[in-house]
This record gives C-alpha cells, structure tokens and sequence, in this order.
C-alpha cells in the first residue's frame, strides 16, 4: 500500500449540481421508505447547510476553505479537534499516521426526505472514495445531504467522517452513539483497504449487499455471518480472500452489536447496490415485452392500476 498520510477533517465545492451528470443509481422499488424519523430533522431544515472545519488551519486557510465550498453566510459553522479523530479513528489506524493536526473541512447541506446522500470528493482527497464515505455515513444514520470534502493540501481523508458526523448530529437533531461512530469510521477504513484491493465497484456491492442479507436474515453467530459474506460474494462473482472475509466478519459483528438501525441502514444500501439497478432493468425489460404487455391488457380493476403505475415509473428511469 502507498505511503500515505492520514488527515483530518473534509469539504469541496457544490455537491449535487456538480454530480448531476453522474448521478448515482436510483432506487426504485423503494420510493417513500427513506423517510428519516421525526427527531432527525427536528432542527435542520430542506437547504440548511452546516461546515464542520478542522481547529488547526490557520486564519488564510480558513478563509480558503469556505472561498472553496461556497458555504452561506448563514451557514453554521462547527470544529472539529485532532482529539476527536483519535478518539474514533485510534482503534483502527495507528496514532502516528492520525497526525496531529485537524485540517480537512466540510460543507452539509440538507435536501428533502428520500433524496439521499450525494457525496463530492475533491482532488485534494487522495485516498478515499466517495462511496467509501457514503456506505459509513449511511451505517452512522446520516441520509439525505449533500456533503462536500475537501482540505487546504492533499490528504487521505480518513477523519472527514469524524466531523460531518459531529456537524449533522449538532444541527439535525439526531444522536449517533459513540459506538455507532466508531463502527462507521471501522467501516471507512475496512471498505477502503478492499477497494485498493478488489475494486471500488466490487466493494460496494459486497458492503451494501451484506447490510442487505442480514437485515433480511441476521446472523446469529460468526460462522453464519462469514456464510453470508461468502454467499454474497459468489452472487457479486468476487474472488475474495481468506483474510479479506475475516476483515468483514470483525467489522460486521461490531456492527451488528452495535445499535444501528438496521431497517434505515438496509433501505439506503439498496439505493446503491448493483441488485437495485439490475431489478429495475429485468422489471423495465418485461414490461416492454410482448408478455409483458399481454399481462397488463388482460389485468383489470386495482391490480391493473398497480400495474400501469410501475410501467409509467420504469418507463421514466
């Protein structure tokens, strides 16, 4: 692995305008499940954003930062300390390679229910991946945001996470436990190494699809959840490794003990796994069928109506 040296904090530019030609996988079969609990967004608002910034960069860096999210004025502004990144990061990656210094920022922006995590990585993030951050905020109950990453110099990025969980918990209204923040920066570091190693796609389908199975059925023990990854594994057609399974079994016992909202973190793991995009298009590709078409002509009354409504909503994607 490259030598590298860990940051800090987060943020970058304009999220969802500047992902709107890559959009990432719609969810479809699930619209309307998204909706976060009524505490969540107690006080944030629709188009409320926040900047969590890292405490060490000085006056001018500052001033650069926000310059470079294009933060509102209004905007809250929340530090995020070199402490606190050991404080969830040091069980997992080494206290020298933390660092000192809390230096990378970032900017939330809260979008309406549903909408999901649109997540922005500027080049100055040397290591980890969008969807990197976005699997472990959706384990962390963060949902529908946009979150911009960035820092003044080039970093890997590893305790971003640590500051846009502190800036959403203190302006939504939501509580993530220590455990659960924990958990989720292991996820970071975990999801990361297997990118290096399989792939970013592969990754996701596999940490996604995981969330998924075990929502659906938990594991009860180790030997059932290392089953579960090797299943999924098969299903994804990746070759992982003894070491690489052993590595998730450690994770996802940590995050099954810990107090997670596995229904929440199951519906928004959907929304950017292959297995959603591969349902719409087999549902599209026989709606436009002969058969498919002969089912709905020969359907009548409600089930007709249920009928008709998912071909206009396929027909759409």
């Amino acid at each position: 692995m490259r030598n590298l040296k860990y940051d800090t904090t987060m943020p970058h530019k304009s999220a969802r305008e500047l992902k709107k030609i890559r959009s990432l996988p719609a969810v479809i079969a699930m619209a309307g499940l998204m909706l976060l609990p009524a505490s969540v967004l107690a006080d944030a608002a629709v188009g409320d954003s926040v900047v969590s910034i890292g405490a060490n960069l000085d006056t001018n860096e500052r001033s650069a930062i926000l310059d470079e999210l294009n933060a509102p004025k209004d905007a809250q502004i929340i530090e995020v300390t070199n402490d606190e990144e050991h404080k969830y990061l040091g069980d997992v990656v080494p206290a020298g390679k933390i660092g000192h210094k809390a230096i990378s920022s970032s900017l939330i922006t809260y979008t309406e229910a549903g909408s999901g995590l649109d997540i922005d990585v500027s080049d100055k993030i040397n290591y980890i991946t969008e969807s990197t951050y976005r699997n472990a905020l959706i384990t962390a109950g963060v949902t529908d945001a946009d979150v911009v990453i960035t820092a003044p110099n080039s970093v890997t990025g590893t305790a971003a996470l640590t500051g846009i969980m502190k800036a959403y918990e203190q302006t939504s209204g939501a509580v993530i436990s220590d455990e659960v923040k924990k958990v989720a920066n292991e996820e970071m570091v975990v999801s990361q190494q297997l990118t290096e190693e399989m792939g970013e796609q592969e990754t996701n389908d596999l940490i996604n699809s995981i969330k998924v199975a075990m929502e659906k059925n938990m594991p009860a023990n180790e030997e059932q959840l290392r089953t579960v990854i090797n299943n999924v594994a098969q299903e994804y057609h990746i070759t992982i490794s003894d070491n690489q399974v052993e590595s998730l079994v450690g994770l996802f016992t940590k995050m099954k003990n810990a107090n997670i909202n596995w229904d929440q973190v199951a519906q928004e793991a959907g929304k950017y796994s292959d297995v959603a995009k591969d349902l719409a298009s087999k549902a599209k590709d026989y709606l436009s069928s002969p058969e498919g078409q002969q089912v709905l002509e020969q359907s009548k009354g409600i089930f007709a109506q249920i009928i008709d409504w998912i071909k206009n909503f396929f027909a759409g994607l």
